[in-house]
């Protein structure tokens, strides 16, 4: 079997995405390739957020700065290449082509995120700031990665934290 030629990944940050939300969420049971999301569900909300030990980790400008910029290092430093990214205020899209599976590079993106706004920022190592997961879909061809890349930095509303790999630009 061949490789992907890139990944598309999202990641939201702690509590600002809950099961149950509308329009809707992707849990351990139900989280097939093609499935459906799970249908709005309030009481499934309303617990969801009862449990959640930390309050929601929003991502204003500063964050989703450190964030960019440190996703942008990871890339480097693992000669991963990097399409896309944006930053927005409750999640993170990134289009990436790299040697590893992307469990991996989710993983890496959003351990050394953490790190950087601890450091940058004077916050706990306590603190939940990301999901337990994700989304990590496999792009098999290049219109694939170009409607992903497309979709990162143009179909996401305004432009908060941007990377675009074509051009190797940050905006």
């Amino acid at each position: 079997m061949s490789s992907p030629l890139a990944y598309f990944i999202t990641f939201s940050s702690h509590g600002t995405w809950l099961h149950g939300r509308d329009p809707g969420s992707v849990d351990r049971q139900h989280n097939q390739y093609g499935t459906p999301a799970l249908s709005p569900d309030p009481q499934r909300e309303q617990a969801c957020r009862e449990k959640m030990k930390h309050p929601p980790y929003d991502l204003d400008v500063r964050r989703r700065e450190i964030i960019l910029k440190t996703i942008c290092e990871v890339a480097n430093h693992r000669n991963w290449q990097l399409w896309a990214v944006h930053v927005r205020t409750n999640h993170v899209h990134i289009v990436v082509s790299a040697d590893a599976r992307p469990e991996k590079v989710m993983s890496d993106f959003k351990a050394w995120s953490s790190r950087r706004l601890r450091e940058a920022l004077n916050e706990s190592a306590e603190i939940d700031r990301w999901t337990r997961h994700g989304s990590t879909r496999y792009l098999w061809s290049e219109e694939q990665v170009d409607a992903e890349i497309r979709y990162t930095l143009e179909g996401q509303g305004e432009p908060m934290a941007c990377f675009d790999g074509r051009v190797n630009q940050v905006t």
